[in-house]
Order: structure tokens, then C-alpha cells, then sequence
């Protein structure tokens, strides 16, 4: 388990990028399924849609590309350096 935080913190390292990530990703994937459990649909779609956009916000910020983007990129084999700056 450490190895994966390890890698995440590598790759968040810009304050801003970590601080948008850690308002996304709680949006995301806490605050989404609790307005889905309370069937607030659209108030859910906006916080998992919301989350997401801060979080590629934080990318570009970063300058890296999003675990997301990596993970597509290698089941298609067109990623070979996950932790290759974006060009």
C-alpha cells in the first residue's frame, strides 16, 4: 500500500495540484454516492463531474498527465513512462 501513496504523492507534488485533489476526489467519490443514496441526481452528477474537472485542473497545473489518462494509455500500450511531463 505504501508504494501507491508513494507514487501518488510523486506525482501531486504542486500545492495547488494536491489541494484541488483533495477537494476532487471527495467530491468525487464520498460526497457523489451519499447524494445518489439521497437521490439528488443532479446535485450528484454536478459534485462527480465537478470533482473530476478539479482534479484535471490540477493536472495541468502539474503538468502530468491523470491516472485516468495513464491507465487507458497502457491497456492501449501507448504509455510506456507514467511519470512523463506532458509536452
Amino acid at each position: 500500500m505504501i508504494k501507491p501513496i508513494e507514487n501518488w504523492l510523486e506525482r501531486h507534488k504542486n500545492p495547488t495540484s494536491f489541494w484541488l485533489h483533495m477537494i476532487g476526489i471527495p467530491a468525487c467519490f464520498v460526497v457523489t454516492p451519499v447524494l445518489l443514496f439521497l437521490r439528488q441526481w443532479w446535485l450528484a452528477a454536478v459534485m462527480f463531474v465537478g470533482g473530476y474537472i478539479l482534479q484535471f485542473l490540477g493536472h495541468l497545473i502539474e503538468g502530468n498527465r491523470s491516472g485516468e489518462e495513464l491507465f487507458l494509455r497502457r491497456i492501449l500500450g501507448r504509455e510506456r513512462n507514467p511519470t512523463r511531463k506532458i509536452n
